[in-house]
């Protein structure tokens, strides 16, 4: 058992030691001791439960838009030959490297208030300025994080999809079981546990995303992880950057474990039938 000593206390070191000193500042006001007086301050702030609602809503809805996208694209790669197929696959399993801003970048360049889209409206119209505004809006901030995460939903389903026995869907086909009854009773729930291994991923990444919304220049957009740099390097408050810190840590274990309890409940159902 002595082995195992080294990689505990590297874990303890690297992951666990600085949670702890993050979690026991927190604690710690300015002006010394020990209270709960940073997280009643915090708590009370109307600016904190904005950042805590807009943090919730866009990687629920990001979440939700990534699933149903990445089924989609999974299924028509799975199930829908066409040339060039596989290259767009390779594509995924490398797209999952770039950093997240990149895919930003590549928004502002088409919808930013100079990009090609406002750029070609104006040209036509000779209007001062063009109708595409929203990438500075939260409905921008959805829309890139969808963009980008879509592919962590992706790659598990066309794993999955890939170990589906053909012979399933043959034998469905040819009792006179509909397309859409053998998407229903065959393909979704072999589905359902990469959907909620994507899915559960996706939704702790937003949660956490900050340089999506930085790039966005989404100013009225204050999430969790923007808060915690304002708090912190902005205006050096870091008992309420560590509060904010500690809930925004407990928000993603929670409803990762949540979310992980909900869809394990529905793949046994989906398994019992």
């Amino acid at each position: 058992m002595l082995w195992t000593l080294p990689p505990i206390v590297v874990l303890g070191l690297v992951f666990l030691y600085p949670l702890v000193l993050l979690v026991r500042q927190s604690f710690s006001p300015e002006e010394g001791g020990t209270s709960l007086g940073p997280y009643t301050e915090v708590f009370a702030s109307e600016e904190f439960r904005e950042a805590l609602w807009t943090t919730v809503a866009i990687a629920g809805g990001a979440t939700v838009g990534c699933l149903v996208l990445g089924l989609v694209l999974a299924f028509v790669l799975a199930f829908v030959p066409f040339p060039g197929s596989r290259a767009v696959a390779r594509f995924i399993d490398v797209f999952l490297s770039f950093p997240s801003f990149l895919i930003t970048l590549a928004l502002l360049f088409i919808y930013g208030s100079v990009g090609m889209a406002n750029g070609l409206w104006t040209d036509v119209t000779g209007s001062a300025e063009g109708p595409f505004q929203f990438l500075t809006t939260p409905w921008g901030v959805l829309l890139a994080e969808v963009s980008y995460f879509t592919p962590f939903v992706v790659r598990p389903l066309l794993a999955a999809f890939s170990q589906l026995d053909t012979a399933q869907l043959e034998v469905a086909s040819s009792l006179g079981a509909r397309p859409a009854r053998v998407v229903r009773r065959v393909i979704l729930p072999e589905a359902l546990p990469a959907l909620a291994a994507g899915g559960s991923l996706v939704l702790v990444l937003c949660l956490n995303e900050f340089a999506i919304v930085l790039f966005t220049g989404a100013k009225d957009v204050v999430t969790l992880p923007t808060l915690i740099y304002t708090k912190a390097i902005l205006e050096s408050d870091y008992p309420a950057a560590c509060v904010v810190a500690t809930v925004n840590i407990a928000l993603s274990v929670g409803l990762y474990a949540l979310y992980r309890l909900a869809v394990g409940r529905a793949t046994r159902a989906a398994g019992g039938r």
